[in-house]
């Protein structure tokens, strides 16, 4: 999202691996600064997660937004991008796709729970060629069952395909403080409001109202885990009012962002808006 005055990030490269030594492969890092990943795919899945930080996982039909305790899971084959933001403890899983036939064909934000939290750190420290009949491939079992039964959270903003709708998505998406109504999008485009709406909601799944509030919401995590105060963050969403501003968060996630500032992590899951 819009980067708010912060440094440009620093290019983070792809791990130049033809395969995996093992089923489950883990990768850790510490980024001080914001950092990107061109897009890239691979024949693994791989399990975005950051322990301190938010990170960003771009698809071509979705942006989805993982703070401390969520985690992004990325199937194989599938072209994505990342973002980090500043001062970033990253833990990332690269897994054969054998290991994870549940998983779906769009990426998932998971739950990281106490356990799986643990979990994950331990295999930190496991040999990347750990053997396959001992301790440590019994963690490796577990692990994986955790990841299987995590919960999933609604932490995602839809992206449309429709070439039309693209370019005006990754304006708001940038700068979500400068609104773009579909009125002023169909007077550009030539087509009905009414018409506009409905190719929206056909690509997305929701409609633009909608849209637009997660899009604001998501927007807000991480400026909140950054230590922004509330009124900045509601500036820089497109609020008005600091008080417009916490009515709608309250609404959504149940808390105030004043509570979630310091603890993003904590929340369950973004309802959808009508």
């Amino acid at each position: 999202m819009s980067r708010n005055g912060q440094s440009s990030p620093v290019h983070r490269p792809v791990p130049k691996l033809p395969h995996l030594p093992r089923p489950l492969y883990a990768r850790v890092e510490s980024l001080a600064r914001p950092a990107a990943t061109d897009w890239h795919s691979h024949p693994w899945a791989q399990l975005s997660y950051a322990t301190q930080g938010v990170l960003s996982v771009h698809t071509q039909t979705g942006r989805f937004l993982a703070p401390p305790q969520r985690a992004i899971l990325v199937p194989p084959d599938m072209p994505h991008a990342v973002l980090s933001s500043p001062r970033t403890e990253m833990r990332s899983l690269y897994l054969e796709p054998q290991v994870v036939g549940w998983a779906e064909e769009h990426c998932l934000v998971l739950e990281i729970t106490p356990l799986l939290r643990e979990l994950i750190s331990a295999f930190g420290q496991v040999p990347a060629e750990y053997a396959l009949d001992g301790a440590d491939a019994r963690l490796v079992d577990v692990l994986l069952d955790q990841l299987r039964v995590a919960p999933r959270t609604g932490l995602f903003l839809p992206w449309p395909g429709d070439p039309r709708l693209q370019a005006p998505c990754e304006q708001l998406y940038q700068s979500p403080e400068h609104s773009v109504s579909l009125q002023q999008w169909s007077r550009e485009l030539g087509i009905s409001e009414k018409t506009l709406s409905r190719i929206f909601l056909r690509e997305t799944g929701i409609g633009f109202r909608a849209w637009y509030q997660r899009l604001r919401l998501l927007h807000a995590l991480p400026l909140l885990d950054q230590g922004q105060s509330v009124t900045d963050v509601a500036l820089a969403c497109g609020y008005d009012s600091t008080s417009a501003f916490i009515a709608a968060f309250r609404q959504q996630l149940g808390i105030t962002p004043g509570a979630l500032a310091g603890r993003v992590g904590q929340i369950a899951e973004l309802a959808p808006a009508d």
